[in-house]
């Protein structure tokens, strides 16, 4: 590239750079939305240990046993625990009564667990999100088995003399058989990759991706539109410019000012969130093939379109599935195979799989090679094409 096209390039680029800088939406929206988007979106994702959910406890046995359960369940920190008189009806009307969730200790509980019968403490849980539901359940689940453990040590100590005489004349290896049932049976689980289980380390990706396309798509969509509905475009064919050259000295601002807003972004996640980015190499390689992607699909999207609203709405119809599809906040393995198959086509797709291959998996590049690959002809297919609907545009 010779020094007369760096200087058309560079010309393109500072006309654009005056548009942004005279369209005080355009600024309001590069300089507020990103921080805020930020800290919403990271907000939202940030999973804490569940506490003081709204709950119905009832005790319809009215037992000591009962009474020493009651005890230990009010000590769950998880819930903020809602006492009822067994009298209470409608129990399983969790709106209602304003709560998440419902335990019941039915009549007759102490006696089934002395009769080696006993019966289940109905639960009833909000399902309306599915996450909660399972955490509350696991609460309780817990609770109770530490309850179970305590009433195991509480009839060992129990038993008569003769029991424990009786028992030191059972053949060894079957005194470690009913010791080894006695106890709880574990696992020695090692969590990796996010030792933590933080989900915002998990979504950060998809945070940056998802504030990233939906402000670089949606301007970019709108820079050829915009000169097209002032006439200027038409001005610009006619000079002595090639198109790559308009296409370069258009994407060269948003390119610019996204690299910055990526920065700010990772800048105010690892500081207000306290999220760990290893290998930024890799990192900035993968961000900036994905910017150019996405710039590539604005410009591409603002060569169909023959005015600025029509640009955001071709816009709005990219960025909806892909938010969906592209496993940004969930596994793709969730989704059907059919579906997996039509979110490989999106850029996004492949930048959250790669960033977190690098920045939790910490994995080689061979990990994430085809990603870099299905990035880069992410690029070459949209500027490309983008080249060529300008050249039809000239006919």
């Amino acid at each position: 590239m010779n020094r007369s096209s760096l200087s058309a390039i560079a010309s393109v680029a500072y006309k654009e750079f005056l548009h942004i800088y005279r369209d005080r939406r355009v600024l309001l929206l590069l300089l507020i939305l990103p921080p805020a988007f930020t800290l919403v979106f990271g907000h939202a994702f940030e999973a804490h240990e569940m506490t003081n959910v709204p709950a119905l406890l009832i005790n319809r046995d009215l037992t000591p046993r009962a009474e020493r359960f009651m005890e230990l369940i009010l000590a769950n920190k998880t819930f903020a625990w809602q006492t009822q008189p067994p009298s209470v009806t409608g129990e399983d009307d969790l709106l209602a009564h304003g709560v998440q969730a419902t335990l019941i200790i039915p009549k007759g509980w102490n006696d089934s667990l002395a009769n080696n019968d006993p019966i289940p403490l109905p639960l009833y849980l909000d399902g309306s999100d599915t996450n909660t539901a399972d955490l509350l359940e696991g609460s309780v689940r817990k609770t109770l088995a530490d309850f179970q453990h305590d009433a195991l040590v509480e009839l060992i100590d129990t038993l008569p003399e003769d029991v424990i005489d009786l028992s030191k004349k059972l053949p060894v290896q079957v005194r470690k058989q009913f010791g080894s049932m006695m106890e709880p049976w574990k696992t020695d689980s090692k969590i990796l990759y996010n030792p933590k289980t933080r989900f915002i380390d998990y979504v950060v990706p998809g945070v940056i991706g998802l504030i990233l396309q939906l402000i670089t798509v949606t301007l970019m969509a709108s820079t050829l539109a915009r000169e097209r509905e002032a006439g200027t475009l038409f001005q610009l064919m006619v000079t002595s410019l090639r198109r790559r050259e308009i296409v370069l000295g258009k994407v060269l601002p948003y390119l610019a000012i996204s690299i910055v807003l990526i920065l700010f972004i990772i800048l105010l996640t690892a500081w207000y969130f306290q999220v760990q980015f290893n290998n930024p190499g890799a990192l900035a390689l993968i961000c900036f093939l994905f910017l150019l992607c996405s710039l590539g699909m604005g410009l591409l999207i603002s060569a169909i379109s023959r005015t600025q609203t029509q640009a955001i709405q071709f816009s709005v119809f990219f960025l909806m599935p892909v938010f969906v599809l592209s496993g940004a906040f969930a596994p793709l393995e969730q989704l059907p195979t059919a579906i997996r198959y039509v979110s490989e086509l999106f850029p996004l797709t492949h930048f959250c799989r790669a960033f977190r291959l690098v920045n939790l998996y910490r994995a080689a590049p061979q990990f994430y090679a085809f990603d870099l690959i299905m990035l880069f002809a992410g690029v070459v297919i949209t500027f490309v094409g983008a080249v060529y609907l300008l050249r039809r545009m000239e006919q």
